[in-house]
């Protein structure tokens, strides 16, 4: 398996690097200031659910792997994505800012450009700030390049242009064109004889789709979808060439499993951030041959097993390297769960009795709790432990938090300390949170939340969930009413107020940019 490579003329150097540093035995140094600091993983899951995973409740389904980091780290019942959707969670995330305060993050096509600034504060910025090697491996979708972006060069602005040292990542998502590995901003394994392009608006002579070439689908479209035929699985986007670039959808998990694994084993001996960001339970989802079938559940509950092995035997690799015991781990979700997201997977039909909501109201796209409140866990061995926490706390408050454990100074917008919180020290999380879907936001606090009112249909009917729009202002109390069956906005006018105040002062007014929410 290929490691991260800088450019074309650096790989040989890479490599030769990579041998040297692994033939040599040579004592290890007394370590330095820096080099005491912990290192740091970020593991993300994609379209993971709060009632998922059985340390969250779920009985259906069983993640021992995920369940011993989170029953013995900080497992939080308050905690959240900043968007019940995936580019501006990962926005906001390696931010620190919340997503509606950049027009750009939101769902973004393939060949979107960078929605990260490179003059911006970035977690992975901070961390190399204070002598953290930094990496991302995984999926990416906050753009690349500043537009037109020719897959055949290299590609800049991109992660390695925000803060991460080296990056190996898919450009958005698995069901989007292009359908490559990018490999620190070069395609992975392209033959130059074999050009990629790629278009979001029309085809290419002579190439095939899911609509006007059913016959070649192995996985049958719902809505959208079907574009470009890939691997028998009809995308989103049309592209041409690059077969010999071409990932294989069923080895995608161990594919970025043993990068990360790669990773860890050659950048030990300094501090390390290391951003993981799996792609499970994503559409269109296509567990490798081991895991068909082992979740009676179809293809989304043999993922979301196959995420959980993937988690213990990364976590094994820290362990053998001798790191767990000077590594802290974060767990969570870029939003909430869905079930049918545009491919006929029998995630409806065998659903049985797991929820992958757990109680809560809605999903993906769903202003509801259930859109953005996901799993989310810290674990460090021997230095947290094992805790349930209410604290509510949010993944922009990375960046302010980790800062202080590092020692570094951090600019940012809307990012809070709450070290403690994470390390399990405190239980005095965020007093609010305004929380977003499809550009639109609502307000917790305490424990509370408002929605809104919105125009829009109620619920979405391609993945039939609801979507929290009403002509009324909505207001539950989360600790009487966890589901959000009880609207309390006519009876209770004083804490309306109370909570539309206060979300004025942080939203302001501005909603000019609202958008409704399209499925394609």
């Amino acid at each position: 398996m290929k490691l991260f490579k800088k450019s074309t003329v650096l790989r040989s150097m890479s490599l030769m690097a990579v041998v040297l540093v692994t033939a040599c035995s040579q004592p290890a140094k007394a370590p330095t200031a820096v080099e005491e600091k912990p290192n740091i993983v970020v593991i993300y899951l994609d379209d993971l659910g709060y009632g998922d995973l059985s340390c969250y409740g779920a009985t259906e389904l069983q993640t021992p792997n995920i369940d011993g980091l989170a029953n013995n780290g900080v497992r939080f019942t308050n905690g959240y994505a900043t968007s019940a959707t995936c580019t501006p969670s990962r926005y906001g995330l390696l931010t620190g800012v919340y997503p509606w305060r950049n027009e750009s993050a939101r769902i973004l096509p393939g060949s979107a450009p960078l929605i990260i600034s490179t003059e911006q504060e970035t977690l992975p910025k901070m961390l190399k700030r204070v002598g953290y090697q930094t990496a991302v491996v995984g999926k990416w979708h906050l753009g690349l390049g500043t537009g037109n972006v020719d897959w055949n060069a290299h590609i800049s602005p991109g992660p390695n242009e925000v803060g991460f040292d080296e990056s190996y990542i898919l450009a958005a998502t698995q069901d989007r064109v292009p359908t490559v590995y990018i490999d620190n901003g070069m395609v992975d394994n392209l033959d130059p004889n074999d050009p990629i392009e790629v278009s979001y608006q029309e085809n290419f002579d002579g190439q095939p789709t899911g609509l006007d070439n059913p016959e070649l689908c192995t996985m049958k479209w719902h809505h959208g979808h079907n574009n470009t035929i890939v691997n028998g699985i009809p995308r989103i986007g049309f592209m041409k060439g690059g077969e010999s670039a071409k990932w294989v959808d069923t080895d995608m998990a161990d594919h970025f499993l043993t990068i990360a694994q790669d990773y860890v084993k050659t950048h030990k001996d300094k501090p390390f951030f290391l951003y993981y960001a799996l792609q499970q339970p994503h559409v269109p989802r296509t567990p490798n041959e081991r895991f068909v079938g082992k979740s009676g559940m179809g293809p989304r509950g043999d993922a979301i097993l196959e995420a959980d092995w993937c988690i213990g035997e990364f976590v094994k690799t820290l362990e053998q390297e001798g790191l767990l015991e000077n590594t802290l781990i974060v767990f969570s979700s870029d939003n909430g769960p869905v079930l049918n997201d545009g491919y006929y997977d029998d995630a409806v039909e065998k659903l049985g009795d797991h929820k992958p909501a757990g109680d809560l109201r809605g999903g993906k796209y769903s202003l509801f709790d259930a859109g953005t409140r996901v799993p989310f866990f810290t674990y460090w061995k021997g230095q947290i432990q094992p805790a349930v926490s209410d604290a509510m706390i949010c993944q922009i408050d990375l960046l302010a938090s980790l800062a202080k454990l590092v020692g570094a100074e951090e600019i940012t917008t809307d990012s809070q300390n709450h070290l403690d919180v994470l390390l399990g020290k405190s239980d005095q999380g965020r007093e609010s949170l305004i929380v977003e879907a499809n550009t639109k936001t609502a307000l917790r606090k305490g424990d509370w939340i408002m929605i809104p009112p919105y125009k829009g249909p109620a619920v979405a009917k391609e993945v039939n969930i609801e979507l929290g729009n009403s002509s009324d202002y909505q207001l539950y109390n989360l600790k009487e009413d966890h589901s959000q069956l009880h609207n309390l906005a006519e009876t209770n006018p004083e804490k309306l107020q109370e909570m539309k105040d206060t979300y004025a002062e942080l939203r302001g007014d501005e909603t000019s940019d609202i958008q409704q929410l399209e499925l394609k």
